[in-house]
């Protein structure tokens, strides 16, 4: 079982995830993929072998009005395929997540095909530089628009307008509040996705009642058996926040903690039957500290787990 994390590196502050320069500084793939080969081999040194990369790995790429970034990729095929030679070299599973304004069951034309075109440039980011299946593009069903049977539709008809080779790339995970895992389900029915699985969304929308364990192994199941799965781990936050005011409320329970709590997670998995292998993404906001913190603490309150799945 392998243990990633997205995006940001905080143990090395030196290390950047892309080009973060505004468009009017020509930000460039070129820059991002520099950065990137530094930043595999600070997750090589930390024995992390999973890593989902910057949906903006390539700055405006996909923008509409920016026609002048529309070539970076072509323009760093070289560097592309010897940036997934090393990953590959160094056992690194990589992976993307769509940005929150790529939608595919999206009502407004101009916004589903912005979110076409950059699903598509994501795909051959990943194609460019030579990864397996098993590097996927994670999407969220979308929104509901007063009508969910209706946005769910709209999901099945946005997937099959994708070109083929993108749809082999996406990889679908339930939410928090919207569509959860038996709405995703029945989507994978209709189109074939992949279904990831978010431990944490699931606690929060889970309207049947679903138990986790049975909703884990049915999101397992819907990757192809020569193909090892990817699910999300996190745990909420409990910190008291305040608003402008200074006035105190509770945090929201959908807001990633900066660290695991790892008793629920080393319950949850102790709590599962025999099932296929899978590898979690922790999602924390303390990302590289938070996940070798979590390797630490299983090393120590729960070895069995460590042994059992093989986690490193």
């Amino acid at each position: 079982m392998r243990l990633g994390i997205p995006v940001r590196i905080l143990a090395r502050p030196g290390l950047r995830s892309h080009d973060s320069r505004r468009w009017q500084n020509s930000p460039h793939l070129s820059v991002s993929l520099a950065y990137l080969r530094d930043l595999f081999l600070y997750l090589d040194g930390q024995d992390i072998r999973m890593y989902r990369m910057s949906s903006e790995l390539a700055p405006y790429v996909s923008h509409p009005g920016k026609p002048q970034f529309h070539g970076q990729i072509e323009e760093c095929a070289v560097e592309l395929a010897a940036v997934g030679e090393l990953a590959k070299s160094l056992g690194l599973r990589l992976s993307f997540h769509a940005g929150a304004h790529v939608l595919l069951n999206t009502p407004d034309p101009a916004r589903f095909a912005r979110s076409v075109n950059e699903l598509n440039a994501l795909t051959r980011l990943l194609d460019g530089m030579a990864l397996g299946p098993e590097a996927v593009i994670v999407v969220h069903v979308g929104g509901h628009y007063h009508n969910r049977s209706g946005a769910l539709q709209a999901f099945v008809d946005g997937f099959a307008a994708l070109p083929e080779t993108t749809q082999r790339r996406l990889a679908l995970e339930n939410d928090d509040r919207r569509f959860g895992v038996a709405d995703c389900l029945g989507l994978h029915q209709q189109v074939g996705v992949r279904l990831i699985f978010d431990l944490l969304h699931h606690q929060l929308f889970n309207p049947g009642g679903l138990p986790a364990h049975q909703a884990l192994a049915a999101c397992l199941a819907t990757w192809p058996p020569a193909q090892i799965p990817k699910t999300h781990f996190s745990t909420p936050a409990t910190e008291m926040v305040r608003d402008a005011r200074g006035q105190p409320h509770p945090p929201r329970l959908n807001r990633h903690s900066h660290y695991l709590n790892p008793f629920p997670l080393i319950d949850f998995l102790r709590s599962l039957p025999r099932m296929r292998d899978f590898d979690i993404l922790i999602e924390a906001k303390a990302s590289d500290l938070a996940l070798m913190q979590f390797r630490r603490h299983l090393q120590t309150y729960a070895p069995d787990l460590v042994e059992r799945y093989g986690i490193r």
